[in-house]
């Protein structure tokens, strides 16, 4: 399959020009003009190039890849990401990179599926995240439980809100300021992928249960759905390489 259709079609579908974002959304480093087998993870390491070159595939799909902080204005390649370029290039490696259009895609994207995975009904829109309802209120040690396991993690919590939940803010990865947006729409529980130190007083004053199930395991799962997006649109061999990280 041609490199460009693949890339076309998930701009399109992702609606990437509809973000402003401190990266590509889409094709970062050309490789390959055709593909017939795609790499996806949740960040561009080291270990996921080296995966893709030992299963012969010719384009890596990642939620975070190259950013404009790794490389600076004006722009400067070295030490990780010199290795990284190289790596990529010398094998003929196409890298896509899908970041805040993948957080926010109301089907598909990492905050939705949370909510999905978690039950969490009635969801609106808020920033890249969503928040929502569940069918009836449960005890927060329930729910808290519920993400150790389905996303076999142990989330660092502030229980500084009611014990019987409802409304629930969901935004993945690094959004514990974002707290506050979630208070402001009514909910009594927030959950994340980081926890920032300005942040941990804010929560308590605020009434609110934080919880941060880490940056990592809250993104897995928009770039799965991608990846499975594409391998039935154009009956191409995908695989997604978990790369565990606790953070």
């Amino acid at each position: 399959m041609e490199t460009k259709k693949i890339v076309k079609y998930c701009e399109d579908y992702l609606k990437v020009k509809d973000f402003e974002d401190y990266c590509v959304n889409g094709l970062q480093v050309e490789g390959a003009p055709k593909v017939s087998k795609i790499i996806t993870g949740v960040s561009l390491s080291e270990k996921l190039i080296r995966e893709a070159i030992k299963k012969q595939a010719k384009m890596i799909m990642v939620h975070h890849g190259l950013f404009v902080k790794q490389i600076g204005k004006p722009p400067c390649v070295k030490a990780v990401v010199r290795n990284r370029l190289k790596l990529l290039l010398e094998n003929d490696i196409n890298l896509c990179g899908f970041h805040l259009p993948l957080d926010a895609h109301p089907v598909i994207g990492n905050n939705i599926s949370l909510c999905k995975l978690f039950n969490i009904q009635k969801t609106e829109p808020f920033d890249v995240g969503f928040v929502g309802e569940l069918k009836q209120a449960i005890a927060l040690e329930d729910f808290y439980n519920l993400i150790c396991d389905e996303l076999e993690t142990q989330p660092y919590i502030i229980p500084a809100g009611p014990k019987k939940i409802k409304k629930i803010g969901v935004i993945s990865g690094g959004a514990s300021p974002d707290f506050q947006q979630a208070v402001e729409l009514g909910a009594d529980t927030y959950l994340c992928g980081d926890a920032r130190e300005e942040v941990v007083e804010a929560v308590q004053e605020a009434k609110i249960n934080f919880i941060n199930a880490g940056h990592y395991n809250t993104e897995k799962l928009g770039i799965q759905n991608l990846g499975n997006l594409i391998a039935k649109k154009f009956k191409i061999k995908v695989e997604f390489v978990d790369v565990p990280c606790d953070v």
